[in-house]
């Protein structure tokens, strides 16, 4: 018998829940559900508004994010009230842990301050090539922590952006020419002006290389084991491997053929 007057009690307290806060309960998660969905929706449309007008990827991809992720969790603080959760509590509980986080996570703090010092001061952009860390490739992605790049040989390196903002950057996509700087090593008994010609040519007749400014070849110093020869010459930055290849490809072939040796 008590029991069963257990039971009862305890139905009826069940059916007097889910009649009062089961409901607001459950309209809060589907009214949180579709307003996710909307910011969504919202951030996807700037988005591609933001791409249309030709805004940088960098900015229309940060203004995305923050879009997103920013407003879900307003809508999810506000959700957290109406169901009758103390937000206020919650920030006093998440301000005392943040804290202590703080603490244990100083690092992935000052990474955090340099992905803000990153998007403001703009070292530079997705799609340009850097140099950076220990580390070189093409930015893919631009996050609060990390920085995405895809290395030549298709490897991502996640560059922490504390170590980023503070160090050296080298952005080889900032200006729209590049040098090409190449050295080798010949014997000393073999024809020097004969090198040196070999080497303009090469540079100089090439369709990627610029004649203004033009190709030149010096003795940039003398080794024990040859003579040290530098060729430079100008492209534009997207042909800058295409040339290097080039002349890396055949500079021997063309020693050869004119009796010079590579020491």
């Amino acid at each position: 018998m008590f029991l069963a007057v257990d039971l009862n009690k305890i139905l009826h307290e069940v059916i007097a829940w889910i009649s009062t806060s089961g409901v607001k309960l459950i309209i809060g998660l589907v009214v949180l559900l579709i307003v996710f969905k909307i910011i969504n929706c919202i951030a996807s449309r700037v988005k591609r508004r933001l791409e249309k007008r030709n805004v940088d990827k960098t900015i229309s991809s940060v203004t995305h994010t923050i879009i997103r992720k920013g407003g879900k969790l307003v809508v999810f603080i506000m959700f957290l009230g109406y169901v009758g959760i103390d937000t206020a509590a919650i920030g006093s509980i998440i301000g005392s842990v943040g804290v202590a986080i703080g603490l244990a996570v100083q690092g992935s703090l000052s990474n955090l301050a340099g992905g803000i010092v990153i998007l403001v001061m703009r070292p530079f952009r997705i799609g340009d090539y850097i140099i950076a860390q220990g580390a070189e490739g093409t930015v893919e992605e631009i996050r609060m922590f990390y920085t995405y790049i895809v290395t030549n040989d298709n490897r991502v390196v996640m560059l922490p952006n504390g170590a980023l903002a503070n160090g050296k950057i080298e952005n080889t996509s900032l200006k729209n020419l590049r040098r090409v700087d190449l050295k080798y090593y010949i014997p000393y008994a073999d024809d020097l002006d004969k090198a040196k010609e070999v080497l303009l040519k090469l540079a100089a007749e090439h369709d990627l290389t610029l004649d203004d400014p033009a190709a030149s070849v010096s003795v940039s110093s003398f080794a024990r084991f040859g003579v040290e020869i530098c060729v430079t010459c100008w492209t534009k930055k997207e042909d800058y491997w295409t040339v290097y290849s080039f002349l890396n490809n055949n500079v021997k072939k063309e020693f050869e053929n004119n009796g010079i040796r590579l020491s």
